[in-house]
């Protein structure tokens, strides 16, 4: 029996061991280090930032962060990483992923412990696929943005816009049943008459389109799914306003002319200063713009590395983020702290939350500038009806594919 227990004794301790050696590595800092991170953070939302990074120096004395806001990160970047002189950690939108890497201002991340398992247990889903360019990862998301279906409760109810986001069917039947019920449009979205590839998307991607243009420069914009939503763009003009865009959607809503607003999180105060009780309704597949945190090559070269993503970590960690994100009400890109019971009770970021999570991040490479024009002038085509959908389609494909020839 004492063998017996003295084994299990043993036992026990080895599992200690193990659990403990595949357990969270604790950072430890020896001596006084400043951690440079260059963001884009401003006025009142930097306030709730830096009580963040205070509470880690907090816990870790030796430790300072400086943060600085150039005016020209790309410009800034260009001269200083090379001489050694840049950020530890960039702080930046999504979109800039691919031109960084290329020029070797930032590292990929899966030598310091991130892998697609910790991407995909922490963060939502078009967070998880931002950070991700050449399948490796390149840094961890904080925040998202992107649009959904607001509407004004005093004319409008949950049960007027489709329960399955990807329904458009149910979408176009609901807008023509509320528009010879009531006289207005459903709702107004200032991309479909055109020039806006951003605020159409939801519509483009909800039909099945994967993406306007991938990161190996493949365009997706004449495919059946593309030509389908460009028919379905026809099918709902007659229960839509004439003309739309941002100011005009906003008058809409706000004097009682559209029941819904097709819109992003920058519009939620002018709704409040109306006084309009709103309502959210997740609708097709947004585009996502995330914004994450980087490293840098300058970090691995001064030995910063280490510290530098565990900086990372903690900003994009539950304790951090609920705090920023009931500051700032901005979307957070940690799951967790989007389910949190506290968060969830604010109206706009459950409302969007739920929008974002079926949707497509912004593109992340170098050939994301090659989609805007085409794809915005091709809907344009569709709208006016001076092409057809094929035409209007075929014709942002050739363009797309020419931009691309020219970047590579």
């Amino acid at each position: 029996m004492k063998r017996t227990i003295l084994a299990l004794v043993g036992i026990l301790v080895i599992a200690s061991m193990m659990l403990t050696a595949c357990g969270p590595k604790e950072i430890v800092v020896t001596e006084p280090t400043t951690i440079s991170i260059w963001h884009q953070w401003s006025g009142d939302y930097l306030v709730a930032i830096e009580a963040a990074f205070a509470q880690y120096t907090a816990d870790h004395p030796l430790v300072t962060i400086d943060l600085t806001k150039p005016d020209d990160v790309t410009a800034a970047l260009a001269v200083a990483i090379p001489a050694g002189e840049g950020p530890d950690i960039l702080g930046w939108a999504q979109d800039a992923i691919g031109t960084n890497a290329l020029n070797g201002n930032i590292v990929s991340l899966e030598d310091y412990g991130i892998d697609m398992n910790y991407l995909e247990d922490n963060y939502e889903p078009a967070a998880v696929a931002a950070m991700v360019w050449q399948n490796r990862i390149w840094g961890l998301p904080e925040s998202q943005e992107g649009i959904a279906l607001v509407y004004n409760k005093a004319i409008a109810s949950a049960e007027d816009f489709p329960v399955d986001p990807n329904d458009f069917d149910d979408l176009l039947a609901k807008s023509q049943a509320y528009f010879e019920a009531n006289g207005i449009p459903l709702f107004c979205n200032q991309g479909f008459p055109g020039g806006d590839a951003f605020h159409v998307a939801p519509l483009y991607f909800g039909f099945g389109v994967p993406e306007y243009v991938d990161d190996m420069g493949v365009a997706y914009i004449n495919s059946p799914e593309a030509i389908a939503a460009g028919n379905w763009l026809l099918s709902i003009k007659p229960f839509m306003l004439s003309e739309m865009s941002h100011d005009i959607c906003k008058t809409a809503i706000i004097e009682g002319d559209v029941a819904a607003w097709w819109t992003g999180p920058w519009a939620i105060a002018d709704l409040e200063n109306a006084g309009i009780d709103y309502g959210f309704a997740a609708m097709g597949s947004p585009f996502v713009g995330i914004k994450g945190m980087y490293l840098t090559k300058n970090a691995v070269d001064r030995g910063h590395a280490e510290l530098a993503v565990d900086i990372m970590k903690y900003f994009t960690s539950f304790d951090a983020q609920k705090a920023i994100v009931l500051a700032n009400k901005t979307i957070p890109a940690s799951t967790e702290v989007l389910n949190d019971p506290e968060v969830q009770a604010l109206a706009s970021i459950a409302g969007f939350g739920a929008s974002l999570n079926n949707g497509v991040p912004m593109a992340n490479h170098p050939y994301a500038g090659a989609q805007w024009g085409p794809v915005g002038d091709a809907t344009g085509a569709i709208w006016n009806g001076s092409q057809t959908p094929e035409e209007a389609l075929a014709a942002a494909q050739t363009a797309i594919e020419t931009a691309v020839a020219g970047m590579q």
